[in-house]
């Protein structure tokens, strides 16, 4: 019963985080519409410090659909694994990309549709060889984990960076630089990670009969969550505002599962059990999926398509033209013929035309 009872949260932790990747790639497209009518109707914008999308219902759409992705973000990690569900995260990239094109006029070349594989296959590759995290049934539990030296450290650098950017470099770069604002909402994620897990944890024992809402640990899980996201919320708007949300999505996929995964690591220890095949499976798939994310990008201004590559390849294996004759024998021929000339031009004329012209001279 308790394999049985495995493999079925197994299966909804699945099938929630499938969900929530798909609710989360589509908030991105209606919050960028929303400000993108906003910036039309001339309205101070997000990256401006304005706050007029609040009365923008596009963004509101946005919002509730990123809420219900969240969600069901939320109850995957309460039945799944965080290594489980953090890449799938990578399908919000691709549900973005592809609405994104279609919506916003932003086009997803070859090198786009083969970046969204990659992704998927990436994902799929961490997903088979994901560590398993320790079972924490209870807070009691959580606590003692979170007062782990190694996770204390970890807390407190990332409250140093995401204060330090926040602050410090935000105000000065954060316009120019996409990487400030999304570093932001990476590392305060992996704590709103740490603190879904925590409540789910606490959720299972509500259901189970304990009451939980005695536990001074559920109080400050939900309090740090409800920070965390809005922060999360806040300036990734403003980076969406900004840049290109072919951009802005799968950078910030990279960060924010990399802060993940290190996190859950260093909290439930998870790492430690691995064997070697594991481990080299789930960086080659974290891998592949920074790779896809990088062709999804990097090239996103070229026109590269199925039927202009194959015309390019036509034109390359087209002949060399002499005289509006472009048979391959003629230009065998005039590449021979040029190749000699060339080599006399170096070498001089032969001997026998050197005789000739110095018995002209002396007749």
């Amino acid at each position: 019963m308790g394999q049985d009872r495995g493999k079925y949260d197994f299966y909804i932790g699945l099938g929630l985080a499938i969900s929530s990747s798909i609710f989360i790639g589509g908030s991105f497209i209606l919050k960028k519409k929303g400000l993108l009518r906003l910036a039309k109707k001339g309205s101070t914008r997000a990256g401006q410090g304005g706050h007029a999308y609040l009365k923008e219902w596009l963004w509101w759409a946005g919002l509730l659909s990123m809420g219900a992705g969240e969600a069901a973000n939320f109850a995957a990690y309460a039945f799944a694994p965080a290594t489980l569900v953090t890449p799938l995260g990578a399908l919000s990239v691709l549900v973005s990309a592809v609405l994104s094109s279609y919506f916003l006029t932003e086009r997803l070349n070859l090198h786009g549709k083969l970046g969204c594989m990659l992704s998927i296959l990436g994902s799929t590759t961490m997903v088979i060889h994901a560590p398993k995290e320790e079972e924490i049934s209870s807070l009691e539990h959580m606590s003692k984990k979170l007062v782990d030296p190694g996770f204390v450290v970890f807390a407190t650098l990332v409250v140093i960076v995401a204060l330090i950017f926040i602050f410090v470099v935000g105000p000065r770069h954060g316009q120019t630089n996409i990487l400030v604002y999304i570093t932001i909402c990476s590392v305060i994620g992996a704590l709103s990670v740490s603190c879904v897990k925590g409540l789910g944890i606490a959720i299972k024992e509500a259901i189970a009969g304990t009451n939980v809402v005695k536990n001074p640990l559920a109080w400050v899980l939900l309090f740090s969550l409800v920070g965390c996201v809005s922060t999360q919320i806040n300036y990734l708007n403003k980076a969406l505002d900004i840049f290109n949300t072919s951009l802005v999505t799968p950078i910030y996929y990279v960060f924010f599962t990399t802060s993940v995964l290190t996190c859950s690591a260093i909290l439930f220890k998870e790492w430690e059990h691995m064997g070697a095949d594991d481990v080299i499976g789930t960086l080659s798939g974290f891998i592949t999926i920074i790779v896809g994310i990088f062709l999804l990008h990097a090239f996103k201004d070229l026109n590269v398509s199925l039927a202009a590559l194959a015309v390019s390849m036509r034109k390359d294996d087209r002949p060399f033209p002499v005289n509006g004759v472009t048979s391959h024998s003629t230009y065998e021929l005039v590449h021979e013929e040029s190749t000699e000339d060339m080599e006399e031009r170096e070498m001089g004329p032969p001997f026998d035309t050197i005789s000739r012209r110095n018995g002209s001279m002396a007749s």
